[in-house]
């Protein structure tokens, strides 16, 4: 059975071979200080928040998600940025389990929408197809005044 609990600080080797793993799933480059950086957020900054997935006692899943405000809605949403489980733990419910978790967790703060993005030829759509409803129609632009994406 799974276990879904907020990371802890001493969490920190077994998350870091995990979003080294979800990143270099990605191809991101993503160097050891922002790593330092995020793991920081993730026990400081109130808005950000960091669960883990274990299966007897090993961890084989992550996600982060972030709190933000709703231009026209009370409350706010929550944004889920990250979600990995290890290939050898894959289809057995568990990124289901962590995403109706964080859904929860967000709810319970008063920001009971939440949402993600993921790419167009994902095999994990399947997935997000039966647990998420997917916006048709909606594209996701980035702008960063440096050019640099």
């Amino acid at each position: 059975m799974v276990e879904i609990n907020f990371l802890t600080r001493s969490d920190r080797a077994d998350w870091e071979v995990l979003a080294r793993d979800h990143h270099g799933h990605f191809g991101n480059d993503i160097s050891d200080d922002d790593y330092e950086q995020t793991w920081r957020r993730l026990h400081e900054d109130e808005r950000t928040h960091g669960i883990a997935a274990r299966l007897d006692g090993a961890m084989v899943g992550i996600a982060h998600y972030v709190f933000h405000p709703s231009v026209w809605r009370p409350g706010g949403r929550s944004y889920l940025a990250d979600l990995f489980v290890t290939p050898s733990a894959r289809r057995q419910g568990i990124a289901t389990t962590m995403i109706k978790w964080a859904a929860r967790d967000a709810e319970d703060h008063g920001f009971p929408r939440l949402y993600w993005n993921t790419l167009e030829d994902a095999p994990a759509r399947a997935l997000y197809d039966k647990v998420g409803e997917f916006n048709q129609g909606l594209i996701l632009y980035t702008y960063r005044r440096d050019g640099a994406y």
